[in-house]
């Protein structure tokens, strides 16, 4: 999972993640909130932003572990998306 412990009230899971970061951009572009609670928003999403790509991160490291066994031996190569 992530390498580092997650923030209190943060989500856990990827897709939690994921929502709750959109929440956050659209607030921000509403255009009506405070400066302090934009700035506030803006600190948890980019928060939520970092939590989300250490998960990808840790997501296509197990990727690369189970890719293919070659010859009896694992072998593993980094994950290309454009391959997927």
């Amino acid at each position: 999972m992530s390498t580092t412990p997650p923030i209190e009230g943060q989500p856990a899971s990827f897709e939690a993640i994921l929502s709750a970061l959109e929440s956050e951009v659209q607030r921000l572009e509403r255009g009506d909130l405070p400066l302090e609670d934009a700035l506030k928003a803006f600190e948890n999403g980019m928060a939520l932003a970092r939590s989300g790509g250490e998960l990808l991160g840790a997501a296509e490291k197990k990727v690369e572990l189970l890719l293919s066994v070659k010859d009896g031996q694992a072998e593993t190569r980094p994950f290309d998306p454009e391959s997927a």
